[in-house]
């Protein structure tokens, strides 16, 4: 059975899917008061797919989504959810959003929430809003999506700091942040933070443009350095690479930061809050709903 998508909205489902992002949080309070505002029901979906084939879900008011929009994380949970790529998961999904009388679902996640997403409405046309939350920038269809700018000055201040002991102790530092496929969030703090060269992994880089970089500041006495390297560059992240630049580089004190998921945590900023569009359906072909 598919969904008739002409039916008038009256209650829709909302779920956090994917990593995390700082602003996800203030996106759920949005979603839920902005439902409210036109007489809407709002019912929140625990742990995104995973809790919609465990039909965890719960009402939700105004006062559920208070005092949030400053916290990190996301009160609904998230989880990868394997047995949303069979047939069987996605069905029993399905059969649960239509025994709680949920007639849309606002999606918060990136890019895997959205492939997803656009299988579910295919298969069983239940309405479907994509609202782009991931650290990584990488979504089509959006200039910033939630978390990314939170992310980028977390790196920030952490590079900034890491510049201080490296001035103090002639020191080359390697700093990797997240971004297994992009690399927008290296790029900007690179920029941001000053870094002498930046490790992307929309582009292969030598070890030897590196090295010819390096050498060019050592000759001008340049005695500390800083490579912002993103997590998924080719050359195998940021320890191999910096073994390789040590054996170039003896005079260095050569050092390795890697932030990790420090970068998705953490309040986030204003624009990851209020944001610059609040909805995005990421180019891909789903229906948009019209309220009772």
């Amino acid at each position: 059975m598919v969904k008739d998508q002409n039916k008038p909205i009256k209650i829709i489902g909302v779920f956090t899917s994917g990593g995390d992002g700082p602003g996800m949080n203030a996106c759920i309070r949005a979603v839920v008061r902005t439902a409210i505002y036109h007489n809407v029901q709002v019912t929140g979906i625990m742990r995104g797919y995973e809790g919609m084939i465990d039909n965890e879900f719960i009402p939700m008011d105004a006062r559920s989504v208070s005092n949030i929009i400053h916290r990190g994380g996301t009160i609904l949970k998230t989880a990868r959810c394997p047995r949303f790529f069979e047939y069987e998961g996605r069905k029993k999904a399905y059969e649960n959003l239509m025994s709680n009388n949920i007639d849309g679902v606002v999606a918060i996640g990136g890019d895997g929430t959205f492939t997803g997403a656009e299988i579910f409405f295919e298969e069983f046309g239940v309405p479907m809003i994509g609202t782009p939350g991931t650290i990584d920038n990488d979504l089509f269809g959006t200039d910033y999506t939630i978390g990314y700018d939170t992310a980028v000055n977390t790196a920030i201040e952490a590079i900034d700091k890491i510049r201080d002991t490296a001035a103090a102790h002639d020191r080359l530092f390697f700093v990797e942040v997240m971004g297994r496929d992009s690399g927008c969030i290296a790029l900007a703090a690179g920029i941001g933070g000053g870094a002498e060269y930046i490790l992307l992994p929309e582009r292969d880089t030598t070890l030897d443009q590196l090295i010819e970089v390096l050498e060019r500041g050592a000759k001008n006495k340049k005695t500390s350095s800083i490579v912002v390297v993103a997590e998924g560059e080719h050359g195998g992240g940021a320890y191999k690479i910096a073994e390789k630049v040590k054996e170039k580089f003896k005079h260095y004190d050569t050092k390795v930061t890697v932030l990790g998921h420090v970068q998705r945590g953490g309040s986030p900023t204003c624009f990851d809050r209020a944001g610059k569009s609040p909805w995005c359906c990421c180019g891909r072909g789903f229906a948009w709903w019209r309220v009772a």
